[in-house]
C-alpha cells in the first residue's frame, strides 16, 4: 500500500472524476479494502457493523487512509481521531448511488418534469442514516465537490461521482437542512471555478451572500388550492401587480421591508377589500440585484430569503388562496445574470446559455440567453416553471420578454445576430419550447394558466398548441396599453384628432385572450406615473384618471393594475421606497381608491362585464364615430340575454345634456356606477335613479347626462 498509483493521488489532489471508484470499500484479490481521505485526520478505524475495529494505515500525509475490513459488508462506520477528539463518522463513498436507472433516463431524454425531486439537496434518510442527496447537472467539468458547512468548505473532502451525460451525485451523511453549500467545480481545462450556487437549491442566503441553503422541502406546507376557475376566460380577473419589496415598509424600523408574514397579514386583506380577484408577484425566485426588480435571477427554485423562508412564502400564498385570491408569478425563462456565482459557464463552458454572444447575450439588459436547443436546458426550465405550480399552488405564470425569446435578431443591429437553419429570424428552439411549456401546464394543471408579455404581431400567442399557436392561455395587450396612454395623456381639446387610438384597439380585441396591463414598466424610468401622465390642472388630472381607469374596466379584456395606481400615486415608481399611503389622507386620492373598489366589485358583480372578456359576441359599438366630443359608448354583454351593460365615457371637460344612446331593448335602465360622482371627488352631474327608454323610433334610445371627464354604467332594470 505504500506505493501511490495516479488515481490516488487525484484524489488528494481533488482531481478525481470519480472518487468512488478509489474511495470506500472495494474488493481488491479477494480481500475487502476501504480507503478513505480524511484531511487532518490523526488516526483512522473502519468498524464494522459488529463493533469490530480495523486500523487503517496513513497512505499518504494529506490524510489518505486504507485498510482491510473484518468482514466485506457495506454498513461500516469510520473511527477518526482529530487531535484529542474521536470522532464517528459515516462513509459517503460506501452509499448507492442517489439517482435511479430512471432518473438518468429521464434526464438524458429531457422529460423529467419533477427533475426538482432528484436534483438539488434533499435531505432524506440512506440505509438508516440522515443526510443530504446532492445532485447537478455539469457536463464539461473534470469534477464536481459539494462544499459547506458540513465539511469545512473544503473541495477534496466531497467530491461527487458523474452519472449518465454529465450529472454528479453524492449522499453526505449528517448534513441537513439549514446548511450553507455551494459546488466547487473544475472546469474541462482544469481550472478551479468561482463557486456556484445550486441551480436547483430551494433556499439561498440573503443578499450580498449567495450561498444556496438546504432546505426540507418535504416540511414546507403545500397552500390549500385556490377557488376552481379562477382563471376561466368566463371568470372576472383582475390582478393586482406587486412588488413585494417596496409595497409597503417600516420607516420607523430603517425603512425595511416586510416579511412574507407580515405581508400575509396585510397583502391579502387589502386585495380582497379593494375586490381585485388576483395578485401578481414581480419574480421572486432568488436574484443578487435588488434594482434588477427580479428579473435577473439566480435561483430559479428559491423564494428570494429577503422576505423569509420558503415556508414562510407558502404562508404568504395560502393566505391569499384563504381570502379568495388567486396566485400570479413573474416568470424569467428569457435570460439570466452573468454573476460568478450563478448560471454563466456554470462547468467552465457555455452550459445554460450560447457560447457564441452573438446568440447567448442581450444587448439590451448584458444578461445571457438560455440555449432552448440543449435538451437539458430546457427540460430544467419547464420543471421550474412546474415546480411554483406543484410545491407552493401558484395559480399562474406570467412569462417575461416573451418577444426576446421569439426573435433571433431581438434588438440587434444589421449582422448582429444568427439565422435560424432556415435562414429566418425567429428563434425556432424557443417557440418549440413555449410550446411544450404551455402544452405541460394545462395537461398537468389544467386550473393554472400562463400569460405572455409579447409586445409584438406575433399570432395565436394565446391560442391552443394543436391549432398553431403558442399555447399561452393570456396575451398581455402593449398595443391597447400604449395606444391608450398616449390618447390620455393629451390635452382634451386635441383628442379629437387621435379618436382612432381609442378605436383601434377593438380591432384586434378578440384575437387573442387579452389582459389589459398597467403594469410597474409604465411608471418608471421617466415615464412619470399613471397620475403624473394626466394634462389640466388639479381636478381634471384626477377626473381623467378616474375616466381612464372606468374605460379600462369597461373595455373587454382582463385588467391588470400595478400597486399604488389604484389610488392614484403621485411620483414614478421607487423600488427602494414603500408606496405613497399617506396620499390616502386626502380625499382626492381616497376617492380613486374608492373608485377602484366599486369598478372590481362592478366587474365581479355584472356578468356581461366579464364572461365574454375574450369574445367579440361580448361587444358591441353604440358611438364610436363622436370625435367631435371625444365621447364614446359601448355595450357589453354576457351569455343571458338580460345579461347587458352600457358603458359611456366623455373624454373632454363639457357637460352634455340629452345626449341620445341607442339601447338593446325598452324599459329602464340604471346607473349603477359614475365617475364623476361626488364621492370619488367629482361634480356629480349624472342620471340620479332610473333612466326609461324613450318611446319614438323603431331602435330604443335614452337620454342621458353625460358628465365631464367621466364615465357612466348603465344596466337593465329587470
Amino acid at each position: 500500500m505504500n506505493t501511490l498509483s495516479p488515481e490516488a493521488y487525484a484524489v488528494i489532489e481533488g482531481r478525481h472524476s470519480d472518487p468512488f471508484h478509489y474511495l470506500g470499500l472495494h474488493m481488491e484479490g479477494g480481500v475487502p479494502v476501504v480507503r478513505a481521505f480524511l484531511p487532518d485526520a490523526k488516526e483512522v478505524a473502519a468498524v464494522d457493523e459488529q463493533g469490530h475495529e480495523s486500523e487503517m494505515d496513513r497512505i499518504h500525509d494529506a490524510g489518505l487512509f486504507a485498510g482491510r475490513l473484518s468482514n466485506g459488508s457495506r454498513r461500516y462506520q469510520l473511527r477518526a481521531r482529530y487531535g484529542d477528539n474521536v470522532v464517528e463518522l459515516e462513509d459517503p463513498y460506501r452509499f448507492q448511488p442517489v439517482l435511479s436507472e430512471l432518473d438518468i433516463y429521464l434526464l438524458g431524454e429531457g422529460t423529467h418534469m419533477h427533475l426538482y425531486d432528484k436534483l438539488g439537496a434533499h435531505p432524506m434518510q440512506m440505509e438508516g442514516i440522515a443526510g443530504v442527496a446532492f445532485a447537478v447537472f455539469a457536463p464539461d467539468a473534470k469534477r464536481v465537490s459539494v462544499v459547506g458547512d458540513f465539511n469545512f468548505w473544503d473541495g477534496r473532502r466531497h467530491a461527487m461521482r458523474v452519472r449518465g451525460n454529465g450529472f454528479w451525485e453524492i449522499f453526505i451523511p449528517g448534513a441537513r437542512a439549514g446548511d450553507k453549500y455551494k459546488y466547487e467545480i473544475v472546469g474541462s481545462n482544469g481550472q478551479l471555478l468561482p463557486l456556484k450556487s445550486d441551480p436547483v437549491a430551494f433556499g439561498s442566503e440573503v443578499r450580498p451572500s449567495t450561498a444556496s441553503i438546504v432546505v426540507d422541502l418535504a416540511s414546507v406546507p403545500r397552500p390549500e388550492p385556490a377557488a376552481a376557475n379562477v382563471n376561466a376566460l368566463s371568470a372576472p380577473m383582475s390582478i393586482y401587480e406587486v412588488h413585494l419589496g417596496s409595497w409597503r415598509r417600516r420607516p420607523e424600523e430603517g425603512n425595511r421591508w416586510l416579511t412574507y408574514r407580515e405581508l400575509a397579514r396585510e397583502l391579502p386583506a387589502y386585495v380582497k377589500d379593494l375586490g381585485f380577484t388576483h395578485v401578481e408577484f414581480l419574480p421572486v425566485s432568488e436574484h443578487p440585484f435588488d434594482g434588477s426588480w427580479g428579473y435577473q435571477p439566480t435561483g430559479l427554485f428559491a423564494p428570494t430569503s429577503r422576505f423569509g423562508t420558503p415556508a414562510e412564502f407558502a404562508a404568504l400564498v395560502d393566505a391569499c388562496h384563504k381570502a379568495g385570491i388567486g396566485v400570479i408569478l413573474d416568470w424569467v425563462p428569457g435570460h439570466f445574470p452573468d454573476d460568478p456565482h450563478g448560471l454563466a459557464r456554470f462547468d467552465g463552458n457555455a452550459l445554460y446559455e450560447h457560447a457564441n454572444p452573438m446568440q447567448g447575450r442581450h444587448l439590451d439588459w448584458g444578461t445571457l440567453i438560455y440555449n432552448y436547443g440543449r435538451t437539458e436546458v430546457t427540460n430544467f426550465l419547464m420543471a421550474n416553471g412546474l415546480f411554483w405550480l406543484d410545491r407552493y399552488r401558484i395559480d399562474g405564470l406570467r412569462v417575461d420578454a416573451v418577444a426576446s425569446m421569439l426573435y433571433l435578431d431581438y434588438s440587434r443591429p444589421e449582422g448582429g445576430w444568427i439565422p435560424n437553419k432556415q435562414g429566418g429570424r425567429e428563434n425556432l428552439e424557443a417557440i418549440s419550447f413555449l410550446r411544450r411549456f404551455n402544452s405541460e401546464v394545462f395537461s398537468r394543471y389544467p386550473q393554472a394558466t400562463t400569460a405572455a408579455e409579447e409586445s409584438t404581431a406575433w399570432p395565436m400567442v394565446s391560442r391552443p398548441v394543436d391549432w398553431g399557436g403558442l399555447g399561452f392561455g393570456y396575451k398581455w395587450n402593449m398595443g391597447w396599453m400604449h395606444d391608450t396612454l398616449d390618447y390620455i395623456s393629451k390635452d382634451p381639446i386635441h383628442r379629437k384628432y387621435h379618436h382612432g387610438q381609442i378605436l383601434f384597439g377593438l380591432h384586434y380585441a378578440f384575437s387573442e385572450n387579452f389582459i389589459l396591463p398597467l403594469s410597474h414598466d409604465e411608471v418608471v424610468h421617466g415615464k412619470r406615473s399613471i397620475l403624473g401622465r394626466m394634462p389640466g390642472d388639479d381636478w381634471q388630472r384626477f377626473a381623467n384618471l378616474r375616466a381612464y381607469y372606468a374605460f379600462m374596466f369597461g373595455h373587454p379584456g382582463k385588467k391588470l393594475m400595478f400597486m399604488g395606481s389604484e389610488f392614484g400615486q403621485e411620483r414614478e415608481w421607487n423600488h427602494d421606497d414603500s408606496l405613497d399611503w399617506h396620499l390616502l389622507d386626502q380625499s382626492k386620492h381616497a376617492g380613486v381608491q374608492a373608485l377602484i373598489r366599486d369598478l372590481n366589485n362592478l366587474y365581479r358583480a355584472v356578468p356581461a362585464l366579464h364572461q365574454l372578456d375574450c369574445d367579440a359576441k361580448g361587444f358591441e359599438w353604440l358611438t364610436m364615430n363622436d370625435a367631435d366630443r371625444s365621447v364614446f359608448a359601448w355595450l357589453r354583454k354576457g351569455h343571458e340575454v338580460h345579461d347587458r351593460c352600457v358603458i359611456v365615457v366623455n373624454f373632454t371637460p363639457q357637460v352634455y345634456r340629452d345626449y341620445r344612446i341607442k339601447v338593446p331593448f325598452t324599459g329602464k335602465w340604471r346607473e349603477v356606477l359614475n365617475t364623476d360622482s361626488a364621492i370619488y371627488g367629482g361634480s356629480n352631474v349624472g342620471n340620479a335613479g332610473e333612466v326609461r327608454t324613450l318611446g319614438e323610433g323603431a331602435i330604443p334610445e335614452v337620454s342621458l347626462a353625460i358628465p365631464p371627464l367621466a364615465a357612466i354604467f348603465l344596466v337593465p332594470e329587470r
